[in-house]
């Protein structure tokens, strides 16, 4: 009697062949290129995307306030009491503010795709998804603050805080630039050097946010308050443009004193200090220029530009000299 060969496959192989034929399950994104399974590269550069919608909403924000449409819509969430939209009779300044709210929406689109990015991503830490989470509902808070600042009728400290918010989510888009970067150099060994580097790169970034925010009271007390009619802080314009000068002079000599100490130390973060000081003489041009010649809307417009531009320098320094970027292996 010989052994008869089996006629059937045995469950197991049965089991494997359809799952060998079975096709893949797709999730929700899979079918959205890049989203199915985000690659360091695509994050990061969604990471800069959101980065620069965020600056660019610094500078249209201030094309608001520049050319007096901060009431251009007087009232919020509406445009008016009975519409979304402005009408005819509010003219081109309804449109800017307009405008700018509808940007708004451009920030919050770029803001999700980065969340979900991060989120999809397989190499990703907490501290990155805590992160972008945090920077993503800050643009609806931003927007809160921004109808408070209608609703009080461009109440000047109210303003300032929207800027401040604003400046806020330019820096914490820095740090998440700068941890999504996928060519990332391991984190530095601290020495001494390193240790001083990163107490005057702190300084350096405390200090420019004093010179951002005594900016801000500079813009209170004249003539680019939002409105014509809008309130004004109560300060002598030229007591305050001395005061932020002040801040500045300091910051001058803290750039200096960190470029000089990076290129002596032969310190990687001297790019980074060379590019601040260039970036910080740059506005100090424009911010002289703009008071001899009684502060001309685009002139103000760029030097708001560039402040969003020092301050992701001076959040970069302080990144370089390892404050964020040590122990990533440790927050997975």
């Amino acid at each position: 009697m010989t052994a008869s060969s089996p006629t059937s496959s045995s469950p197991t192989s049965s089991t494997a062949s359809a799952a060998a034929v079975e096709p893949a399950r797709t999730g929700r994104f899979d079918r959205i290129p890049g989203f199915g399974r985000p690659t360091a590269r695509f994050t990061y550069w969604w990471a800069i995307a959101l980065l620069v919608a965020n600056v660019g909403i610094v500078a249209t924000g201030g094309a608001v306030r520049l050319t007096g449409s901060g009431l251009g819509c007087p009232t919020w969430p509406r445009c008016t009491d009975d519409s979304f939209v402005p009408h005819e009779a509010l003219g081109w300044h309804g449109a800017i503010e307009f405008g700018n709210r509808m940007l708004t929406w451009v920030l919050i689109i770029v803001a999700i795709a980065t969340w979900i990015a991060v989120f999809r991503r397989a190499g990703s830490t907490r501290r990155d998804r805590w992160l972008v989470t945090l920077l993503a509902l800050g643009i609806p808070f931003q927007g809160v603050i921004g109808g408070i600042t209608v609703l009080t009728k461009l109440n000047p400290w109210v303003v300032s805080l929207h800027f401040v918010l604003s400046m806020v989510l330019v820096s914490g888009a820095t740090v998440l630039v700068y941890r999504l970067r996928p060519d990332a150099a391991p984190a530095p060994t601290p020495t001494r050097a390193l240790r001083l580097g990163r107490v005057l790169a702190w300084l350096q970034y405390l200090v420019t946010w004093a010179a951002i925010y005594l900016g801000t009271v500079v813009t209170g007390s004249g003539p680019h308050a939002g409105d014509a009619e809008a309130p004004r802080n109560g300060l002598a314009p030229d007591n305050a443009t001395q005061l932020h000068a002040d801040a500045v002079f300091v910051l001058i000599g803290l750039s200096v004193a960190i470029a000089v100490f990076t290129h002596v130390m032969d310190l990687p973060a001297r790019r980074t200090a060379y590019r601040f000081i260039g970036l910080l003489a740059l506005q100090g041009v424009v911010g002289v220029v703009q008071y001899n010649t009684d502060l001309p809307i685009l002139l103000v417009i760029i030097h708001m530009t560039v402040s969003a531009l020092l301050l992701i320098g001076a959040t970069k320094l302080v990144l370089e000299f390892g404050t964020i970027t040590s122990n990533r292996a440790k927050e997975r």
